[in-house]
């Protein structure tokens, strides 16, 4: 069998003195980025463990970086996450993950990339017996969970799976107000649903969360029989390759070691790879002169694949509260092409000389190619590209966008994922999580903690008269 691929970066678009950047400029910043990879494994190996942490470092959670390769060692909480989702499985044809920013993103990414397309919509058999998989507790939005509580209490009667559903519900403290919300609402009509049996419905719950805090109480006074841990040391927007992420992707029917083996994988190339070589620095060091030198202060993540967007969205939360912060930090986008190119290509190709952009591109497509096909009916002058396949049709879209960039003098970079599989996800997830953390060092920001969120929620505690 194959050694997996690794995902490729490509910066050439970027690579032109008029408008780009120099391969004399990329040389020039090696030694920065080499110090910032030097200092983040000097992290890794618990270098201030034994000392006072610096104040512009705190805090330090860098526990995301060595934890793929710890689960993969350790696997008792792999055997655990295993154990509880198989049996959440067995009793239930639904679930519905309760989170919200990194306590669902990365679950979502996982579903849209990793799973067959409109993955709730097939039979149970189709999903090998994996139950259907919803997301609330992200927002606050009235109608929109009156809509899943009607949908989820739609179901048919009967003590089947196909009649019964189940939480996942995910947060560190518990005190998030939109997941808290939520799961008191879903564990009351979950309740209802088993009867008014509050014991038999905790038997359908699996939290995630801290040792300590609201929600590790209340999971303890209901009687959940298996919880897992929000890992300390581990941001939520870093979270997605621990249990936050896993229990999720388990309950999907994904293999999870794959996906922490792409991350640890990526790891070792992070690790060892020499600098021109490295993907990881190659495109904070790409990224990073085109926002300094070029003012490119948007970075358009351009994915061309449906399944991507939330991956991509996912990254958006990432960059935002990590690198937005003393008035510095670049503005993330994500498009989905092609379907993009008809509501913001306009502005992309002649609108302001502020945005880099990354295309995030497919090398293996899951399904069998899609040939247009023949036709008798050819006003729709079509059966010239009759032999052409939809795959065919993106490559020729994507190599045509980028050279109408080119010629208008716009930077592209090219990210080359090798499927949209667990493997590759775990790599996409651990680059632009290290990217991330290497950019706040060449930049001078923590890129852990969010200060800048706690505002909007204590002043909304305080207008609703909370404690």
């Amino acid at each position: 069998m194959a050694s997996p691929q690794l995902l490729r970066f490509n910066p050439t678009g970027a690579i032109n003195p008029q408008y780009g950047l120099q391969e004399h400029d990329l040389a020039a910043l090696t030694p920065a980025l080499e110090r910032a990879r030097h200092e983040m494994l000097q992290e890794d190996s618990r270098l201030y463990q034994s000392t006072t942490l610096p104040p512009e470092k705190d805090p330090l959670d860098h526990g995301f970086f060595e934890m793929p390769e710890r689960l993969l060692k350790e696997q008792s909480e792999l055997r655990a996450i295993d154990q509880a989702t198989r049996l959440l499985k067995e009793k239930v044809d639904r679930v519905v993950v309760l989170g919200i920013g990194g306590s669902y993103m990365g679950a979502k990414a996982l579903l849209d990339a990793c799973c067959k397309p409109y993955f709730n919509e097939l039979s149970r058999d189709e999903r090998k017996n994996n139950p259907r998989i919803y997301f609330e507790g992200n927002n606050i939005d009235n109608d929109a969970s009156q809509g899943l509580l009607r949908l989820l209490q739609s179901g048919p009667k009967t003590d089947k799976p196909e009649g019964r559903w189940g939480i996942v519900v995910i947060s560190k403290s518990g005190e998030t107000i939109e997941t808290a919300v939520a799961f008191r609402q879903y564990l009351a009509a979950l309740t209802t649903a088993c009867g008014g049996d509050l014991a038999k419905a905790a038997q359908l719950v699996i939290p995630v969360t801290g040792k300590t805090g609201r929600l590790a109480k209340l999971s303890q006074e209901i009687g959940c029989t298996q919880t897992f841990p929000v890992p300390d040391g581990v941001g939520g927007r870093f979270s997605v390759l621990s249990a936050v992420g896993l229990v999720p992707a388990a309950l999907m029917g994904l293999n999870i070691e794959r996906l922490l083996q792409g991350a640890a994988d990526m790891n070792e190339h992070f690790r060892t790879a020499p600098p021109e070589k490295n993907v990881v620095l190659q495109y904070v060091g790409a990224t990073h002169l085109l926002e300094t030198r070029r003012g490119a202060n948007i970075r358009v993540l351009c994915v061309w694949s449906k399944a991507l967007e939330s991956a991509g969205l996912w990254y958006d939360q990432l960059l935002a509260e990590s690198l937005g912060k003393r008035h510095m930090g670049a503005t993330p986008l994500t498009t989905v092409n092609t379907r993009d190119l008809h509501s913001r290509a306009q502005q992309h190709q002649e609108g302001k000389r502020d945005k880099v952009f990354t295309n995030v591109i497919v090398d293996k497509w899951s399904e069998p190619a899609l040939a247009v096909g023949h036709s008798k009916f050819d006003q729709d002058k079509l059966n010239q590209l009759q032999t052409k396949t939809l795959p065919d049709l993106m490559t020729a879209a994507i190599q045509g966008t980028n050279e109408a960039y080119a010629e208008d003098g716009r930077p592209t970079m090219d990210l080359h994922l090798p499927a949209t599989d667990e493997h590759s996800l775990g790599q996409f997830f651990q680059m632009l999580m290290i990217a991330t953390v290497v950019e706040g060092r060449l930049l001078g920001i923590n890129p852990y903690g969010q200060p800048g969120v706690q505002k909007y929620k204590a002043n909304m505690k305080r207008i609703l008269g909370m404690e």
